[in-house]
């Protein structure tokens, strides 16, 4: 059957990652550390995902740091440790990684492995939207709504949530209908012009 001939080329591939993991190339090393984490291939294991992961991540991988970092953040395979999730984060950051730069905004913005700091959250979430990640671009319209790590405001948080939908992140939506309540007429069109300016320099980059 398909399902079979599926879990066959899922065992194959894991062969293969592995033949070059023990050999030492960091991208196979993270893609068998993925396929332990979600058990594609071979039996699931975190222990084994967290290794194969921590091979990659010394080797400097962006994706293996991120991965890493969001293990030891949920303690799965590892002893959940938040400053060894941050560590990592930092790492896969520093590299231009769009989801660690995410992962270290929302950990300074709950205070996990390091005092709660909304204006350093602020940063990464940028840094993060500035790629195109929708959960980071939906963040920072939670932050201008609210006014944290920033001075509150609502034309901001509106294009936030208007790029963030657009990106298909569903949360947004429900957030642009809760800003609107609050604002004019004229803001709402402002935060359209703004939202449609990012889009037009965002694609020229």
């Amino acid at each position: 059957s398909v399902g079979q001939g599926v879990a066959r080329d899922h065992k194959q591939a894991a062969l293969w990652y592995e033949k070059a993991a023990v050999q030492g190339h960091a991208s196979a090393q993270h893609d068998l550390g993925y396929m332990y984490l979600i058990g594609r291939g071979v039996a699931q294991d975190y222990k084994q995902a967290a290794s194969w992961y921590e091979k990659s991540a010394t080797q400097g991988n962006p994706a293996a740091q991120r991965a890493l970092g969001v293990m030891y953040d949920q303690g799965q395979g590892v002893a959940q440790d938040f400053k060894k999730a941050m560590s990592w984060y930092r790492e896969a950051a520093a590299q231009g990684n769009a989801q660690a730069q995410l992962n270290l905004g929302v950990m300074y913005a709950q205070g996990r492995g390091v005092a709660q700091d909304y204006k350093q959250a602020m940063p990464w979430y940028e840094k993060a939207a500035a790629q195109g990640n929708p959960r980071a671009q939906f963040n920072l319209g939670v932050m201008y709504f609210q006014g944290e790590g920033v001075v509150r405001d609502y034309v901001e948080a509106q294009k936030w949530f208007i790029l963030a939908a657009a990106n298909g992140y569903e949360e947004a939506s429900k957030g642009r209908v809760l800003v609107e309540r609050k604002m004019t007429r004229e803001q709402i069109a402002e935060a359209q012009r703004r939202a449609n300016e990012w889009s037009k320099t965002s694609a020229k980059r």
